[in-house]
This record gives C-alpha cells, structure tokens and sequence, in this order.
C-alpha cells in the first residue's frame, strides 16, 4: 500500500514520518536505565502496540517500516506490519542510548556512584557522556542517518521509524532545528505516536505523542 504525498508548498518532495515508541516494558515504573538491555514487551506493552498499530492502519498507508533491533521495539514493529501488510527492517542506528555503566541501574543507584553527572543529565544533558557510553550527540548523529536515508529513499511517502523515546527525541529535535539542550522537553510515552514532514529545507511537527486506545 504506497501513500503519495503532494508536494511541499516550494514544490518540494515531502516524506511523512511517524515516530512510534515501543510499548511498556519492565524497567519504565519504577524507571530504571534501560538502554541496550534487550527486555520484551509486557502484557500492557503488547496491548500499546497493538493499539498503535490499528490506529496507523485506520489513519495512514505507510509503504515502509523500519524498527531498532531490541526486542521491545521489534514487537512493536511486528504488530504494525501485520495490521499495515508490510515488512519490517531493523536498523542499528535506531538503537536505544547506550547508558555504559549505568544500564539497568535505577536514578538512586547512579546517584550513589555518580551525583554530579545525574545532576547535570538531569538539567543539562547536552554536556554529559555516560561512563562507558554514548552522548546525546553520538545519538543524535546517528539517527540523522535514518533522517537522510528517509529522504533519500522515501519521498512522497510514509514511513513508519519503532524506536525508543531517546532517539525519538533526538530525531524531532533536528526536525524542530532545536537544540540538544530542550532534550527534556519532549514528552513521549510507550505506543505513543508522533507524526512529522520532511523535506529538503526542513520538517513540520503535525502530531506528538498521540496515545492510541
């Protein structure tokens, strides 16, 4: 099912993009750093992405699927390309925030070891590096990856991009052209939708965080 899209209003090719988060998993209440631990959907995760997915096939045609290889998101992909008719790709550079060190770890735990650094990720998360792990500009450089090859390879087109919230942020930070530092400004919950436009001189937000039911 291939959706064209018209084009932008400087007769620009357009791609539509909609973010979806995986669905709840172990390790979101009570918070825990999940980052690169492979945990499944739980059963209120299977049902958000269930959810996720009839919405999308009620509301779009998306032609492709791309989805980050852990597991939670893989799921959730797999329940939008069963309701959508389409076949899912995984793709690294959707990965989650490697958190080093403090994966799996609760905020007392990394509070105990490493107090100034949680305060500065909490307040000012652009300047911290995880021991051990990513920045927030080593992720935000590789999800431009999945920016460019949306354009390149989808215009006129919807695409759909599983991932985690950190990446979805990242990724609508660069459509807003807004700073690392507004990080904590974006809400995202697990299955929620968030939609955009795409093209070559910049992105639209249409929707964020629509939390199907």
């Amino acid at each position: 099912m291939n959706e064209h899209l018209s084009l932008g209003p400087d007769g620009e090719s357009l791609s539509r993009i909609l973010f979806v988060r995986h669905g709840h998993v172990e390790g979101i209440d009570p918070p825990r750093f999940r980052g690169r631990a492979d945990v499944p959907l739980t059963a209120q995760g299977r049902a958000q992405a269930r959810a996720a997915a009839a919405f999308i096939a009620a509301h779009y045609r998306p032609s492709s699927l791309y989805s980050s290889p852990l597991q939670r998101c893989r799921d959730t992909a797999g329940e939008i390309a069963a309701a959508c008719g389409l076949h899912g790709t995984a793709l690294e550079a959707l990965s989650d925030l490697d958190y080093g060190e403090w994966q799996w770890k609760t905020e007392d735990e990394v509070r105990a070891r490493w107090p100034q650094l949680l305060e500065l990720w909490l307040h000012q998360p652009q300047l911290v590096r995880f021991p051990k792990g990513e920045s927030l500009q080593d992720l935000t450089a590789r999800v431009a990856d999945v920016l460019r090859m949306t354009l390149e390879r989808h215009a006129q087109q919807t695409v759909v991009l599983v991932g985690h919230d950190s990446g979805i942020r990242a990724m609508l930070l660069q459509l807003l052209e807004l700073p690392l530092s507004g990080y904590w400004g974006l809400a995202l919950s697990p299955g929620g939708i968030s939609e955009a436009e795409l093209s070559a001189s910049g992105g639209r937000l249409i929707r964020l965080n629509t939390q199907p039911r």
